[in-house]
């Protein structure tokens, strides 16, 4: 061995004490870390930068090699090794603090969100080709958290299912004014549109998903209830019974949850209601990790709730109600990750084969952050005045089963609605 190859098996033997990976470097020296049980995985350096990049920036090289082509898995999947080194002991390998450190002091910066630079955020991820998306989300492109009421619900039922529960917890009345901010590609404002027979206005800054919101709606005859607009949510009048937003606040940024909050609390009628939902992290505040900040979410922030309610509490808006959902993102992602591998020659026909590696490893981190790392969605219902809710959460099966009923009525309408 020779002393790349030392530091490495010294390094890495210390931080993988769970589980069984071979390492094979570059030089074509091996050694196996871990303590034998589960499924073992082999994986290889090509290069000995690789390596070195892995030495100097662990939580940054892993993403970056494996996307590169220079850090490859010969048993195993990329899922399966990062199942490994999500389950170990130490939450990140002992020598990469130090960075994690410098990040985080930095991480106001990462985050700082102006108009301008969120677009441009926005535009990274959000306008990719469409296509790629339609290769692994449901009929209906919610690109995020189901709701799976059963182990084996499919992952169309369990999208429908949460755009369900919001909206039952939202309690929407006919001739209600709905905000959603962060509509995606419009699939829940036409469902609360549709469903509920309130007028939505959904905002978004990704033209790819403004353009496919309007054309849908026109094509369910919806366009005189749900309105899509290209618009930053702080520019965004007046007022709404209802606020809904599902999984747009992770692009907010810490230093703007003061401004998110007041600018709900002032679009909020006094009777309102808002619901929030999004990502949260359970060990308090951090930092994005710095592979998924780079290449898949820039200016994106996972926050924890501690971070989150005092910001409410500085707006005057009272939590009525809070849900955290545990696993069901991990079988989310799970789904979208065994989907989109069941195209990858189609993702790869669009992009190339280092794009098709580069999101394997998001949607397998991701999936492992849920599933090992406890990571949880949180859905927190918001209003100015305690009676906005009834007393007890009873209601929310309630209204559940009342718009199942309606669903039936128009079930295959809502099965085509992607498409």
């Amino acid at each position: 061995m020779n002393a790349t190859d030392r530091f490495l098996r010294f390094f890495l033997s210390r931080f993988i004490r769970r589980g069984s990976v071979t390492f094979t470097t570059a030089s074509g020296a091996s050694f196996t870390c871990g303590d034998g049980t589960g499924l073992p995985v082999a994986v290889r350096f090509t290069t000995p930068e690789a390596e070195r990049h892995l030495l100097t920036d662990p939580e940054l090289a892993l993403g970056e090699t494996y996307t590169h082509g220079t850090f490859v898995v010969e048993k195993g999947t990329i899922t399966d090794l990062l199942a490994i080194a999500m389950d170990q002991p130490d939450l990140l390998p002992r020598w990469g603090k130090l960075q994690w450190w410098g990040r985080y002091f930095a991480r106001h910066i990462q985050q700082f969100n102006p108009r301008g630079r969120a677009r441009r955020n926005v535009e990274r991820h959000y306008d990719l080709d469409g296509r790629l998306y339609s290769l692994f989300l449901d009929a209906d492109m919610q690109y995020s958290c189901a709701y799976f009421e059963t182990p084996d619900t499919t992952l169309d039922d369990a999208q429908l299912a949460k755009k369900r529960h919001v909206a039952a917890k939202l309690g929407v009345k006919p001739g209600h004014r709905v905000l959603d901010i962060g509509c995606g590609w419009g699939g829940l404002g036409l469902y609360l549109a549709e469903m509920t027979g309130a007028t939505v206005t959904g905002v978004t800054l990704s033209e790819e998903q403004f353009g496919v919101a309007n054309a849908r709606a026109g094509e369910q005859g919806l366009s005189d209830r749900a309105r899509f607009l290209l618009q930053d949510y702080r520019d965004t009048p007046g007022p709404f019974e209802r606020i809904v937003s599902v999984g747009m606040f992770e692009h907010v940024g810490v230093d703007y949850y003061d401004t998110y909050f007041s600018h709900c609390a002032e679009l909020l009628t006094d009777d309102g209601v808002m619901v929030l939902h999004a990502i949260g992290r359970p060990e308090g505040p951090g930092i994005t990790n710095p592979w998924i900040a780079k290449y898949i979410f820039p200016g994106g922030y996972i926050p924890a709730l501690s971070e989150v309610l005092p910001a409410i509490e500085r707006a005057g808006l009272l939590v009525t109600d809070v849900e955290i959902l545990r696993l069901h993102y991990a079988e989310t992602i799970k789904a979208w990750r065994e989907r989109f591998l069941a195209r990858r020659e189609e993702a790869a026909k669009l992009y190339d084969e280092r794009f098709v590696r580069m999101w394997e490893f998001y949607l397998s981190a991701s999936e492992m952050s849920f599933r090992k790392q406890n990571g949880m969605v949180f859905q927190i219902q918001l209003a100015k005045r305690q009676d906005a809710v009834p007393l007890t959460r009873d209601y929310i099966g309630r209204e559940e089963q009342r718009l199942r009923a309606i669903e039936a009525t128009r079930r295959p309408a809502l099965r085509m609605a992607g498409e």
